[in-house]
């Protein structure tokens, strides 16, 4: 423990020469470096050197419902830009006056098919925000995947990638841009 104590002494005098000037370039530089990116399609990146993560967004994970299975890409696989890269099966409960009608409407007509039926389900595909390969995927959501409800930007992530094309990140929207995206998509719907 002595041992540790002597060399952080011997590390702090490093640190006490940095200004404050300094120590906030560094902060905003790591900001950066893990900026996540959107789509228009409610995907998200978060980016890391050539490295990112790729999920969907909370607004995506409320929309959709409770996910109930999820098809991600395999590792290896090369991606291009706007290619669907998997998808995920949803039911969701019907909660507004319109969505209630559209339910009844779907629930009434499935039900001459297929007997009783509770909920609507859906699959909705999921697209690539950016191009790369595919290194590592989320494989904890095939037998939890309401991790993408309860943490869509943390646990709930879908696959990692090597990235092939690192100019296409400024085709993306950044937190800002993606949150006016949503308001005026939300007023189209009203």
């Amino acid at each position: 423990m002595a041992m540790l104590v002597r060399h952080a002494l011997r590390i702090a005098p490093s640190f006490r020469s940095c200004s404050i000037t300094q120590t906030c370039a560094l902060s905003l530089s790591s900001r950066r470096l893990s900026e996540r990116k959107y789509t228009k399609k409610h995907e998200w990146v978060s980016v890391e050197g050539e490295n990112g993560t790729v999920g969907i967004t909370d607004f995506a994970a409320e929309q959709l419902g409770d996910v109930v299975f999820v098809e991600l890409p395999d590792i290896g696989t090369k991606i291009a830009k706007g290619d669907s890269t998997g998808a995920v099966e949803s039911v969701k409960v019907c909660e507004s006056r319109l969505s209630v009608v559209l339910c009844e409407s779907l629930l009434a007509f499935s039900k001459l098919f297929t007997g009783c039926v509770d909920n609507v389900q859906a699959a909705s595909d999921i697209y690539a925000p950016v191009s790369g390969t595919v290194t590592e995927k989320n494989e904890i959501l095939e037998k939890e995947p309401g991790k993408i409800n309860k943490s869509p930007f943390g646990e709930g992530w879908l696959y990692k990638l090597d990235l092939t094309n690192m100019s296409e990140l400024s085709e993306l929207l950044n937190e800002k841009e993606y949150e006016n995206f949503k308001k005026e998509e939300e007023g189209h719907e009203s």
